[in-house]
């Protein structure tokens, strides 16, 4: 089944991860290394973030479920200090991809975010924000787990996205910095790039594809 469609994740492929920001915060508190990203895969479908990201919980519910889950490990952090950290900067050569990808395939976005700032569910300035929407207007589709209600890996989010284009997940490239995430595109039948770097997931990319990028 030849590739019609090219599925993108959001934070950490068309802009910087925001695991960078963790680590940063982290070693600025004297705090182990990868804390942030241990208390959100703690009980990773039920745990405040889990819940955030899905909708279930507002910001307040988020800062103070999320100081719980942090003093139960160690080490207290208020919820709206993560959230402070989560907007990434906007990679230009990736959006220039966006555009040649679009000439010729369908691209949607599927994002795990929350309600919180001026992005698309990210707290940024008002200069990135400007930044996000136009990066944000390339693609059909966003699906947005907090506005959808779903989240990845939930296989349904994945299918939603293939039904908004109307593809088969056969016919479609997908593309995220997690793993975890990248397994039920896999078992779905989607194509995976892991992005490590902005060079290498384009690399691979244009080889998937058989495009000049």
């Amino acid at each position: 089944m030849s590739h019609q469609a090219v599925l993108w994740d959001f934070g950490g492929v068309i802009t910087s991860s925001p695991f960078e920001a963790f680590n940063r915060y982290e070693a600025e508190r004297g705090l182990p290394l990868d804390f942030i990203r241990r208390i959100n895969a703690t009980n990773p479908d039920t745990n405040a973030w889990a819940q955030f990201e899905a909708n279930r919980i507002g910001i307040e519910e988020f800062d103070r479920l999320f100081l719980e889950e942090s003093r139960a490990a160690g080490h207290p952090i208020p919820g709206r200090e993560v959230i402070a950290l989560l907007a990434g900067d906007v990679r230009p050569r990736m959006v220039e991809v966006l555009r040649r990808v679009k000439r010729d395939f369908r691209i949607a976005c599927l994002t795990n975010n929350v309600r919180a700032g001026k992005g698309p569910g990210m707290s940024r300035s008002a200069e990135s924000a400007a930044e996000v929407r136009e990066a944000m207007a390339l693609f059909e589709h966003v699906l947005e787990s907090s506005r959808e209600g779903l989240r990845k890996p939930q296989p349904e989010f994945y299918l939603r996205a293939c039904q908004r284009l109307g593809v088969e997940p056969g016919q479609v490239v997908y593309l995220d910095d997690l793993g975890i995430n990248l397994k039920p595109a896999r078992q779905l039948g989607m194509t995976t790039i892991k992005v490590v770097s902005e060079t290498q997931a384009i690399r691979e990319l244009g080889t998937v594809l058989g495009v000049e990028l």
